[in-house]
């Protein structure tokens, strides 16, 4: 049985007196276990995580959900985008730099997708920052005025589903030209149609909204099938019934979505873990999800910031850098991928192609996932209010990566470990 890395619970222990050390030396927990060793015990703690997770919905405020709700729009969206925030794009950064308009594709047909998704889950702790409504709500307004109108949340995200909401609340037009990508994230169990709706009318009065843009199901324990294949039945019917526009799914893998596809559930898109380093969903998720009209949603695509020009040439790390529970994460992952050393090399390669197109060595990592041909879009954290990287976000749009750029990260690449042998399937990491 293959061996696999259980990244999802996963934490980092360090020494209070420790001030550098070498990647290698970390201490971790279940850094690498056999999967047969992992499969009684991952479910218990996986439960116990998303009982953590849910407890964070207690909120500090209520926004006033009263206001009068959105008509949902969807005809020619994305041109429209194109020609409003093109010009605003353009202004955000240096006149040296060549910026194109914010790229967007259609999920569902439909529905617009900016191909740089601004992702919400640093609202739910954790992430070195203590959230502040009135800051959050600006910085989404920056994000929507400079072209970024897609968010990504979910349930468990904090306050985030609130702050769509205020958001709403306090800039109604640019409400209207976003999307809100969230999640439900329910622990296994009677799936009958009460709960399932109880669940959705929560997220529509949350979001204060009559109907979702998006709603993303994820599900932990892939033994209770008929439960979860339940609950997207209903969800399903609810679709049909307008409160919500389109399904998806979250961290699925692909025999499952396949199970899903085949029992005649409408889904959008997958949003799955989808790296220069985790090039797991081109083995199968990709060609199945291109064949069925299905979107990758695409997080990870900067390693919680180590694919990033701060950690080019970087020998040693330090306590600081492990901040973020992104951070502890994503470090794991590199180590199962094929070390520090490694990493480095592919750090050096991608400063070299970012260098040549003027651009970010993020923006080579962004850009390098949402050219694949699978994915709908790529999900970058922001600690709204706090650190954005809209500017830089911007210059993805300004480049293409061409064959020399490709073959140099490869070169890296080549030398990795294979994830998908070491993990499984996309979402197996959070699986037994």
């Amino acid at each position: 049985m293959a061996p696999a890395v259980l990244l999802g619970m996963v934490s980092i222990v360090m020494a209070a007196n420790t001030l550098a050390f070498s990647p290698n030396s970390l201490i971790t927990n279940n850094i690498i276990a056999p999967r047969a060793a992992r499969q009684s015990q991952l479910f218990k703690a996986t439960k116990r995580l998303s009982r953590g997770l849910h407890i964070h919905m207690v909120t500090e405020f209520d926004p006033d959900l009263s206001a009068s709700r959105r008509r949902f729009a969807i005809g020619g969206f994305s041109a429209a985008a194109l020609a409003t925030f093109g010009p605003s794009a353009k202004s955000s950064v240096a006149e040296n730099q060549v910026v194109a308009p914010v790229e967007f594709n259609q999920l569902g047909g439909d529905l617009p997708c900016c191909k740089v998704l601004t992702g919400m889950w640093q609202l739910s702790g954790a992430h070195g920052y203590r959230p502040d409504k009135v800051k959050t709500v600006e910085a989404m307004k920056r994000h929507v005025e400079a072209g970024f109108t897609t968010f990504d949340l979910a349930d468990h995200y904090g306050n985030a589903e609130l702050m769509t909401a205020l958001f709403r609340k306090q800039h109604p037009d640019l409400w209207a030209k976003s999307q809100f990508y969230t999640k439900w994230v329910p622990m296994p169990g009677d799936m009958k149609r009460s709960v399932v709706e109880k669940a959705v009318n929560e997220r529509l009065k949350r979001m204060g909204t009559e109907k979702l843009d998006l709603l993303q199901f994820h599900w932990w324990d892939y033994g209770s099938q008929g439960q979860y294949m339940e609950a997207l039945m209903h969800m399903q019917d609810m679709v049909n019934e307008g409160k919500i526009n389109h399904l998806a799914l979250t961290n699925f893998d692909t025999q499952n979505l396949e199970s899903i596809v085949n029992g005649g559930i409408k889904i959008v898109s997958n949003q799955v873990q989808y790296s220069i380093i985790d090039q797991r969903p081109q083995k199968y998720m990709g060609p199945f999800c291109s064949k069925n009209d299905i979107k990758l949603l695409a997080y990870g695509t900067v390693c919680g910031g180590f694919l990033t020009d701060k950690y080019v040439g970087r020998k040693q790390l330090k306590n600081d850098d492990f901040d973020t529970v992104s951070k502890q994460k994503y470090y794991n992952m590199i180590r199962a991928w094929g070390g520090w050393d490694l990493f480095q090399e592919l750090l050096a390669k991608m400063k070299v192609v970012a260098d040549k197109h003027g651009v970010s060595v993020a923006n080579v990592a962004q850009r390098w996932v949402i050219d694949q041909p699978s994915t709908g879009g790529a999900i970058v954290g922001a600690r709204l209010g706090l650190q954005e990287h809209i500017d830089d976000n911007l210059r993805v749009f300004g480049f293409k990566l061409d064959k020399e750029d490709l073959d140099l990260i490869a070169s890296a690449t080549s030398q990795s470990n294979d994830l998908f042998k070491v993990i499984g399937d996309c979402g197996d990491e959070y699986r037994g």
